[in-house]
């Protein structure tokens, strides 16, 4: 019994050139092929399939029966290569595939959103994981090579990574307008302990440095409630519930809802900027070296930190 027909890609758009030109000699020059290679390459495949595909006239060729059938299988399966190609190309140019990304709660909150919205707009096959961490687990998982990159604070040790820094994110304490500390411009952490607080629920990353820092200070936070939003805690605080400590720019877009006052910080953990994280720029992804070429924008330039 005679093998299966085996055609490489070269054959099919030989034949399918051959075909549509309805000459041998004007199908091999589309295909780029001399007259005498063309032809021998066409008896190979006639050979190959073991029956007759063509019928040569005078004025050219026309497909036998099994030759209709080579070209439909033909123009389905180059379509296919090229179908094939292009989805391949996407991946590697970072448009098409799953990317994970590892940021702080401001960076998820308040930065990203707005950022990401137009870059992946313009690739609709591409998938985004948002992954919450606090920004010293963020900078260590990308140390170690668990994540490609990061958006976290500059207030972390960065373990010899490279950083582009994105935007300045300072943390400041948000108290209602009639409180007893609202007449400060800037207060220490400390001395904002005594006061019932409205916290960020579930796995925040800023809920988490928070209550680490007051502990550090020496105290404990009191939180009356936990709320899953900036907007919620802004609107708690406004009506008196308690106190509460958010990064400056969700303060500033709330503010002009909220009857609240903004404190600076003086701690130097609350003072800081968000930076895209990473390793080596020439080792990551396409797609995410697209994603923080946009995220940069004009940012500054790659460098390394300390």
């Amino acid at each position: 019994m005679k093998a299966a027909a085996r055609f490489d890609l070269a054959d099919l758009r030989l034949f399918v050139a051959i075909v549509e030109a309805g000459s041998i000699t004007k199908g091999a020059a589309q295909a780029h092929l001399a007259l005498a290679s063309a032809s021998e390459r066409l008896r190979n495949i006639e050979d190959e399939a073991g029956t007759p595909l063509l019928q040569r006239r005078a004025r050219g060729v026309a497909t036998t029966e099994a030759g209709e059938a080579l070209m439909r299988h033909a123009r389905a399966m180059l379509e296919q290569h090229q179908l094939l190609r292009r989805e391949l190309h996407e991946f590697a140019a970072g448009a098409r595939g799953t990317l994970h990304l590892y940021a702080n709660t401001g960076a998820l909150s308040e930065y990203l959103p707005e950022k990401l919205a137009p870059w992946l707009a313009k690739r609709p096959h591409l998938h985004l994981e948002l992954k919450e961490r606090t920004s010293p687990e963020i900078v260590q998982l990308v140390a170690a090579g668990h994540a490609e990159a990061g958006i976290a604070s500059d207030a972390v040790e960065p373990h010899e990574l490279q950083c582009i820094r994105l935007v300045k994110s300072d943390l400041v304490l948000i108290v209602p307008s009639a409180h007893r500390l609202a007449r400060h411009e800037r207060l220490r952490f400390a001395d904002a302990l005594v006061e019932p607080f409205v916290g960020l629920s579930g796995h925040s990353a800023l809920q988490d440095l928070v209550e680490a820092e007051a502990l550090s200070a020496g105290g404990r936070l009191s939180t009356r409630i936990r709320l899953k939003t900036f907007e919620g805690l802004c609107e708690m605080v406004a009506c008196g519930v308690g106190v509460g400590v958010i990064p400056l720019p969700a303060a500033q877009r709330f503010q002009a809802r909220f009857a609240f006052r903004v404190i600076a910080l003086k701690d130097a953990w609350a003072s800081r900027s968000l930076c895209a994280y990473y390793r080596d720029w020439a080792a990551l992804g396409a797609p995410m070296q697209s994603l923080l070429e946009h995220l940069r924008g004009g940012a500054g330039t790659r460098r390394a930190r300390r």
